[in-house]
This record gives structure tokens, sequence and C-alpha cells, in this order.
């Protein structure tokens, strides 16, 4: 029996050697078109737990030391092998919780922890994940099995800045099985912004699990806040954040510069653990609303499928969360002509108006009695 490989193409274009100035510096521009400073006067993202499905993120980077957890290789259900550190897993796992210890790069999330599920091994631009052991109709997906196993872990957020062009069941299912969990799905959309294919369409193909529902699907921009060229674009891009020259971690030590949805899509899932550290019962669809509702630079339709509903801003998307979730249960904005829930008032019983018959009757009442006393009155008069 045959068994098949999928191929997952990293959703990153291209690193590069960064410029002479610190880090900070470097990144300061991507925090800014994030608003995440202002963010962090409410949260940093404590208590939460961001799984990176990706390749092994290197736990010995000083701004990751002591704040990864290793789960075990994703790409086979029955054999255990350690993976070495990978270069875009420790890239992603820095923008999202990177400490800035020392004054290096810094998270958008950095009170968060890393689950490192290691799913790919990225040495090249090009990454396959090995055959599957019984590939076939309800076999499950090294994917699949990363989300339950972080849905199961207690992971609040799933990272994935991977991608390949064909839907599958079990990580439909996968997916479905996080998002009960109450677990946001973040995913770079990819790459393919330029491809011949998309230059004569007008659209890019879908890249998956960005593309399956539930799934935030982030694009990427520039500093103008401007679409970057090689974003896909489709009706999966949800909302979109900087992915062109990025500041990310390298494996080892020291920075570098990334282009790419990956770095879009790690950023986007660290704006959703702060989210979810300020308001952890918040469910999956409203963290998703309040990252689109609230994002800036919105195209001038309300939604266009290269930056979806705009650039997120963190500090707004918790407002966003925050009136979320101060909105009574049951009571969907803009519907209050069907009623307030339980505070309505009671309604009226049917029939006439008992102060209306009360007074009517009162009416009758009196008129009879005058009557009567005029009948009496003329009955006891004397003929002259």
């Amino acid at each position: 029996m045959l068994t098949s490989v999928r191929v997952l193409t990293a959703a990153l274009l291209t690193f590069a050697t960064p410029a002479a100035d610190p880090v900070r510096e470097q990144q300061q521009w991507v925090l800014d078109a994030l608003n995440v400073e202002q963010a962090w006067s409410v949260t940093k993202g404590e208590n939460v737990t961001v799984a990176v499905v990706d390749s092994a993120v290197d736990t010995k980077v000083k701004e990751l030391k002591g704040r990864v957890s290793a789960g075990p290789d994703m790409t086979s259900s029955t054999v255990t092998r350690e993976l070495p550190p990978g270069r875009h897993g420790t890239a992603m796992a820095g923008l999202i919780a990177g400490s800035g210890e020392d004054d290096g790069l810094i998270g958008v999330a950095p009170g968060a922890r890393i689950l490192s599920l290691p799913l790919v091994i990225d040495d090249e631009p090009g990454v396959s994940i090995p055959p599957l052991e019984e590939e076939g109709s309800t076999a499950e997906s090294p994917l699949a099995r990363a989300l339950r196993y972080a849905a199961n872990q207690g992971a609040q957020v799933i990272s994935m800045s991977i991608g390949s062009y064909g839907p599958v069941r079990s990580e439909r299912e996968a997916v479905s099985y996080a998002l009960s969990k109450g677990v946001v799905l973040v995913a770079a959309v990819g790459n393919d912004g330029q491809t011949q294919y998309a230059k004569e369409k007008g659209t890019s193909y879908w890249s998956f699990p960005a593309g399956y529902p539930g799934v935030i699907g982030v694009a990427a921009t520039d500093k103008q806040g401007r679409r970057a060229t090689f974003s896909s674009d489709n009706l999966s891009v949800q909302v979109s954040a900087p992915g062109v020259q990025v500041p990310v971690l390298k494996r080892g030590n020291g920075y570098e510069l990334s282009e790419g949805t990956s770095s879009a899509g790690a950023l986007v899932a660290g704006v959703a653990a702060l989210i979810k550290s300020r308001y952890p019962d918040l469910p999956p669809e409203q963290v998703a609303q309040a990252l689109s509702s609230s994002a800036r630079g919105r195209p001038a339709s309300g939604y266009d499928d290269q930056t979806g509903f705009g650039v997120v801003d963190a500090a707004a998307a918790l407002n966003a969360a925050e009136r979320l979730t101060s909105a009574k249960r049951g009571v969907t904005p803009g519907m209050q002509h069907f009623g307030q829930g339980e505070d309505s008032p009671v309604p009226t019983r049917p029939g006439a108006d008992p102060l209306r018959l009360w007074l009517y009757g009162g009416g009758v009442l009196l008129a009879l009695v005058i009557f009567c006393g005029a009948i009496v009155v003329l009955h006891q008069r004397k003929p002259e």
C-alpha cells in the first residue's frame, strides 16, 4: 500500500541579515503598527499558553529560556524521536512570547508561555512531513494530532505559520474539536500573491489550515500598512499584520529579518494571547470578532481579500473584547427589538383595562342612582 507525503510550505519568504541597530529599535515599528505597548498597560499575556505548531523551538535562546514546554513529535503517532531546534519555529515563538531579556527581542505577549509542537523540519524553504504509517480515509494527519494534543494540554491559542494546498477531513474535525474547547486558532494565509495563477485569476490558491472555518487567517502588510505583494489574497484573509522586514530570533543566538505571512500570523497569535489573558472565558468566535471589529486601516468597502478587515490593533482589540464580555449573555447587539431578555417587563394580561372597567361601572351605577332618585322625588309630589 502506497503512503502519501503532505508537503507543507513554511509560510515565510526569506530571512535576511539585520541592520546594526539594536533589535528593540528595529522592531519598534512592528510594536507601533500593532499598538502593543498601550495594550501592555492592561496585560502582557500572563497565564496563557500558545501552542506553536511548527518546527521545534530552541529552548536555549535567552528570550525563550524557561518559557517553552516541548511537546512530542507530531509527525508520527507511533514513532518517538527528538527533532533538532528549527529556525522557523524559534522565530515564530519569539514574536509571540519573547521576554525581551537583556534588551533582546520582545514578543507581543511577553508574559505568555510556549508549547512547542514539532511538525516540520525547516532548514530549507521547502519542507515535508514523513509519510503517515497507515494513510487512509480515517487516518489522522500530523496537524490534526497537533491540534488535538494542544487542546487537550490546555493551550488557549494555537499559532500555525504553515500551509498546504488541500483540506483534510481529519484536520477539519480537529479544528472543530479545538474550537469546542475554547481554543483560538490563528494561521498564516500563505505567500502566493505573486504566483502566475494569482496574476491571471486575481486571487490566490487557498492555504490550509488558514482556510478552515473558525481559523483566523492572517495576511502580511508592509511598514505603510499596505498589503505585502507576496501575501496571498483570497477570502481566507480575516485580518493582517506586519510581515515585511520583521526582526525575529535566530536559532542558537542573534537576530535576523523575516518576510512572509508567517510573521504576521505569529504576531496576531500574540495579540490573541493578550485577549485570552485578560478575558479567559471569551470564546474563539468573539476573540476573532474583537480582532476584526477593532482593526485599523479598514478597507473602504469594510473588507477585502487582501488585508481582510485591516491591521490588528492590540489595545483596541482588548477594548472590543471588554465590550463583548460585558454585553448581556443571550442578547445580540442590534437586536433589542426582540426584547431585553430576563429584564423585560411582564406583559399586560389580555382583556379590558381594569381601571377603565371600574370607572365605566362606577359611572353606570351613579347614573342609575340619580335616575332612581328622580323617580322617587316625582312620585312623592302632591297635586295642587
